[in-house]
């Protein structure tokens, strides 16, 4: 992956972020959701935006008083550095509870392109 497509990477995962909470802050938790869910498709080959966007999914979950999705994203936090550690990283999973941590998912076109060739 050149340096200006992982570039254009990092800058699609911190607009998402900064998408979710603008939502967030507007009360709209499902948007703000949504957009966690894209970062994350975008973030998980990075150690530490992955850990960043299981953290921001697990405070929304908090938000929405979702006690599946607190308890989910308390254990996708623990199995970041597991993951990272093995290179086990399900492509394209969106990261929420609703989804098995361990299974790799279709990745929108549009994300697609900012995604390296050999991660999918």
């Amino acid at each position: 992956m050149t340096t200006n497509a992982r570039s254009e990477r990092v800058e699609a995962f911190e607009a998402a972020m900064t998408e979710a909470g603008r939502q967030l802050a507007a009360g709209d938790a499902q948007r703000a959701f949504s957009a966690l869910e894209r970062a994350h498709v975008l973030g998980q080959l990075d150690f530490l935006p992955h850990l960043r966007v299981h953290w921001h999914m697990l405070r929304v979950g908090w938000e929405r008083r979702d006690r599946r999705e607190v308890v989910g994203q308390a254990v996708r936090i623990a199995l970041v550095p597991v993951g990272h550690l093995l290179g086990r990283l399900p492509m394209g999973n969106t990261g929420g509870a609703n989804v098995s941590a361990f299974k790799p998912m279709d990745i929108p076109p549009e994300l697609q392109r900012l995604l390296p060739d050999r991660d999918r």
